[in-house]
């Protein structure tokens, strides 16, 4: 037998598929509805970015419909590519979990973790001290990776069992660990500017303080997680 027998959950093929399709597709249909029109915003005194439409209209059949509708569908097979390349793969086994998103992956031992749950859109892995392994975003389906987590032992949970226990965070909170709340000011401006990267690397900044972090449409909630035995 496999020692290293596992369960791989990714998107449903359907959903690729749609994705992979409808976007090239989606594309393609804008460029050549603006191509369409452009000869007439060209005509418009008042319309903004005359300059570019002027250019399109200026180019002949049936070469400005061979090119909008090319130029649609690449733009739209770059998108499937980011898509695909950001798209979250969970790897379940008897000792352990493996996330992979855009070439990297994360591992975490079985006996780091205590429950996995999902969270709107995100798929959580919670410590044996209360506090989050990981907690990852993805368009992975709920059923799927309950039965993934479950074929493998782990305990799956309905919900957060410590939702309750989350404080919305203000500069200057009390009862934060030293360090904790200029972390969180740091990651409130990243979360302002939409940078997730940054925002991910705080969030395990402060989980090595002992404190987890989730937010809501860029509010940030805070709890102390229980030290480790």
């Amino acid at each position: 037998m496999d020692a290293r027998r596992s369960t791989v959950v990714t998107e449903p093929r359907s959903q690729v598929a749609l994705v992979s399709v409808g976007f090239p597709v989606l594309g393609a249909a804008v460029l050549f509805g603006l191509k369409s029109i452009a000869g007439w915003v060209a005509g418009l005194s008042w319309a903004p970015m005359q300059g570019p439409f002027r250019l399109v209209a200026s180019v002949p059949e049936p070469w400005a419909t061979v090119g909008s509708l090319g130029i649609g569908v690449l733009g739209g097979l770059v998108i499937v590519g980011m898509a695909a390349y950001e798209r979250l793969a969970v790897e379940v086994f008897n000792e352990g979990v493996e996330f992979t998103r855009g070439g990297k992956s994360r591992n975490f031992d079985r006996t780091l973790v205590s429950g996995v749950f999902v969270d709107g859109k995100k798929v959580v892995l919670l410590g044996v001290d209360t506090g989050e392994l990981a907690r990852e975003s993805s368009d992975l389906r709920t059923e799927d990776l309950a039965e993934a987590f479950q074929t493998h032992g782990y305990q799956w949970l309905e919900k957060d069992p410590y939702e309750d226990r989350y404080r919305r965070w203000a500069a200057g909170t009390p009862d934060l660990p030293p360090g904790a709340d200029a972390l969180l000011k740091v990651r409130a401006e990243a979360l302002r500017k939409g940078d997730h990267e940054d925002a991910a690397q705080l969030r395990e900044e402060l989980s090595r303080l002992g404190v987890v972090v989730r937010e809501d449409r860029k509010r940030q909630f805070w709890r102390l997680a229980r030290p480790a035995s």
